[in-house]
């Protein structure tokens, strides 16, 4: 939310020391931001990437290149994800980013 609020580098809002796991997860995440958009846009039916609130659209950033790294459980980055959107945004937008991920999480499958 921060880079894509401020462009401020990651982490430099955080008064501790960031995990080098979550660092570099963010960093990877905005690294590939464009690239992100393009899947979320592929898979909203009818919503551009650009259009979603910066939670949703930060959850489903880090979630995708969760499930992309496969370091950590599918199962695990949905919840993750979704359960992010209902905690700062609304449950309208956390089901919004389940849906967004379920089918992303399909068609990686049908690949």
């Amino acid at each position: 939310d921060q880079w894509d609020l401020s462009e401020n580098e990651i982490g430099s809002q955080y008064g501790g020391e960031l995990d080098p796991w979550a660092r570099e997860l963010a960093e990877e995440t905005v690294a590939h931001a464009a690239e992100l958009d393009a899947r979320i846009t592929a898979a909203a039916l009818g919503w551009t990437a650009d259009r979603l609130g910066v939670v949703e659209r930060s959850a489903l950033r880090v979630a995708i290149r969760e499930l992309d790294r496969g370091d950590v459980p599918q199962e695990v980055a949905i919840d993750e994800a979704v359960g992010f959107a209902k905690r700062y945004a609304s449950e309208e937008g956390a089901r919004l980013v389940n849906g967004i991920l379920g089918r992303i999480q399909r068609e990686a499958l049908t690949e």
